[in-house]
């Protein structure tokens, strides 16, 4: 079914799991406990574990910090390899303290921009003792009235807080910027759409990139549009994989709209992103808040290799053809043709020859690592939002 090259991106594809979607979840209204939660940074590369031993998709953790600080970093690091897992994105954290209620990075006070600046400083410390080459922002800054504060200034303000951060990075790390349409802001966002990310990369310099969470969008945007260009232009530096059907649900990827992910896949292809070297980061960014957290990331992971290989299965020739002479019907029936075509039987058959098991998520039922966590992982704080 697979052309060589297609069985050779499938086999190398790497998906990087949120060390967050182990620990509790919940709405706006209510976090919800789970038995078996881990309750720090080491339990959380534990459950990551189970997920790459079961699919070989998932090799890398990404931490949130503070949420994931440890004391001995090189312990954590040493842990990670125990497990055949390394450290990924180093995730920041400037929505949740008190003195960022109006901002962070973009705030008017000089003090808090500066607060929010140290703690991107400790994340590149974070890097530096984890190996982590990419320092991922997501900032929660914006207004909820029109006239609240300067639009313009705190733009001045963002820039110059970047530039300070990006500064400090060493040659081999990056800065990937992530974008998001609204909330918690809700008159205007200070990184609302990829266009204001870009923007500010570019004035950063080359090793500034842009995130693409896929739930960061207004309803009907053309997300494979965007992927496009931030491509063309090299400024694609990773996705948050996530699924949503009206906000930004961070439910498990596809799960709302299957074809849209296949759809994206098709234009990673066709830019370049599942080349050797490509350094598009695949990231998945989710929050498990009813379903069981260890097989969600499985499922998750399983749907991001499903569509990729659906999309490697386009007769690229043919849609050209159809394409240059015009034949819209031809050309959409070559492109559904491969999101139409069942690929789990030739995945599974492919899991089997690596030695992985046919059905992951019936591998892990059977495994009896849901009933040891629950029974070991007894006392203490489970981790979830702020932990």
């Amino acid at each position: 079914m697979f052309s060589t090259q297609a069985i050779e991106r499938l086999d190398q594809q790497a998906i990087e799991v949120p060390s967050w979607a182990y620990g509790n979840s919940g709405t706006r209204f209510k976090v919800f406990a789970q038995a078996g939660v881990p309750r720090d940074p080491y339990e959380k590369l534990a459950d990551a574990a189970q997920v790459h031993a079961l699919t070989g998709l998932a090799p890398s953790v990404a931490l949130h910090i503070p949420w994931d600080e440890v004391d001995d970093f090189a312990r954590l690091v040493d842990h990670a390899e125990s497990l055949g897992l390394r450290i990924g994105t180093i995730n920041s954290n400037t929505f949740q303290d008190d003195i960022y209620k109006l901002g962070s990075l973009a705030h008017a006070d000089a003090d808090v921009r500066q607060a929010a600046i140290d703690h991107h400083l400790r994340c590149i410390e974070v890097m530096h003792a984890t190996g982590s080459t990419d320092l991922k922002i997501w900032l929660a800054d914006g207004t909820n009235y029109p006239g609240q504060d300067d639009m313009r200034a705190r733009q001045d303000r963002l820039a110059e807080s970047l530039a300070t951060i990006y500064e400090r990075l060493a040659d081999d790390q990056r800065l990937v910027l992530e974008y998001k349409f609204f909330e918690p802001a809700f008159y205007h966002t200070d990184v609302p759409d990829w266009g204001t990310s870009y923007t500010h990369c570019v004035e950063l310099g080359e090793r500034a990139v842009v995130c693409l969470d896929t739930g960061h969008h207004a309803p009907g945007t053309n997300i494979e549009f965007i992927v496009t260009q931030l491509l063309r232009l090299g400024r694609l530096g990773a996705f948050d994989f996530n699924s949503r059907f009206y906000a930004d649900d961070d439910l498990m990827v596809g799960a709302a709209d299957p074809f849209q992910l296949f759809r994206i896949m098709h234009e990673v292809n066709r830019g370049g992103g599942f080349e050797a070297g490509s350094d598009v980061v695949f990231m998945l960014d989710q929050c498990h808040n009813i379903e069981a957290k260890i097989p969600g990331q499985i499922r998750s992971v399983l749907n991001v290799q499903e569509m990729t290989a659906r999309a490697l299965l386009i007769d690229q020739d043919a849609l050209a053809d159809a394409q240059g002479r015009g034949d819209v019907l031809g050309a959409n029936e070559v492109f559904m043709d491969a999101f139409y075509t069942d690929v789990r039987t030739a995945l599974a058959d492919r899991r089997e020859a690596r030695g992985l098991p046919r059905d992951p998520i019936a591998a892990y039922a059977a495994s009896g690592y849901q009933a040891e966590i629950e029974r070991a992982r007894v006392g203490g704080t489970q981790a979830g939002w702020g932990a």
